[in-house]
């Protein structure tokens, strides 16, 4: 089975023993932010107010859920019904899903009392060193210029073919076999909407640590940890309505 239906199976087991809170709204970030940082994630919130991220600048998708988000039928909407196009549906019905599915546990997560901690740092804790081999899946540039200081030889894996070639200390390549030669992985959590998530970790044979990244890595990690991923780093919100300002601005 998939990550994102194994993913769902966990869900499924725990709406089945409590009920669960509605969709209370789906927040966007403006189009005109989408270039940015800023502008690469939508929230699902839910009635108790936890929020799940999702990205949103895979193709036009941004576009599509801003011109069709009256008629998308999200806010009081069944979650678990929503979660579940994560695993059944494409596009932006699996954008929406896959943050369902992270609000989902972010409630879980508030009703079962548990805080996850801080991270020790941007790098998953992977503490590279001379001698290191990393790959990098996706291409996170201040931390690849850390990791290359750090003495750790770096391959960067893009989909993005300008991206591609020489840079200072490292490579970016599309060949996304080179994983195979590297003993720890860093990788962006866009794998798990993009479905290169099982090939990706397919080609890591080597890699002792896996470390996958980014605001929208608030899932469970069981299925991950089966996978082979060895930590898992998203974005914790504390401040909602701070948050729900600051995306929607």
């Amino acid at each position: 089975m998939s990550f994102a239906n194994d993913y769902l199976k966990q869900l499924e087991q725990i709406a089945a023993r409590h009920p669960l809170p509605r969709v209370r709204a789906l927040h966007l970030p403006p189009l005109e932010a989408a270039g940015s940082k800023n502008g690469e994630f939508c929230a699902i919130e839910l009635d108790d107010g936890a929020l799940g991220l999702s990205y949103v600048l895979l193709d036009d998708t941004l576009g599509q859920l801003l011109d069709r988000r009256d008629a998308l039928g999200v806010a009081g909407a069944d979650a678990m019904t929503l979660a579940r196009a994560y695993a059944e549906g494409d596009g932006v019905a699996r954008t929406l899903g896959f943050a369902a599915a992270n609000a989902i546990t972010r409630h879980f997560l508030d009703r079962a009392g548990y805080t996850p901690p801080d991270s020790v740092d941007s790098i998953g804790g992977l503490r590279p060193e001379a001698g290191d081999r990393i790959g990098m899946i996706g291409f996170f540039r201040p931390l690849a210029d850390r990791i290359v200081a750090s003495g750790a030889r770096l391959v960067v894996i893009e989909l993005n073919a300008e991206l591609a070639g020489l840079q200072a200390g490292y490579e970016v390549t599309t060949d996304a076999t080179a994983l195979a030669h590297c003993n720890k992985v860093l990788s962006t959590s866009t794998i798990l909407l993009n479905d290169t998530l099982e090939r990706m970790l397919g080609l890591c044979t080597q890699a002792t640590r896996i470390a996958l990244i980014g605001p929208s890595a608030g899932c469970l990690p069981d299925a991950l940890f089966a996978r082979g991923v060895s930590s898992l780093g998203g974005s914790w919100v504390t401040d909602r309505e701070g948050f729900i300002a600051a995306l929607a601005a």
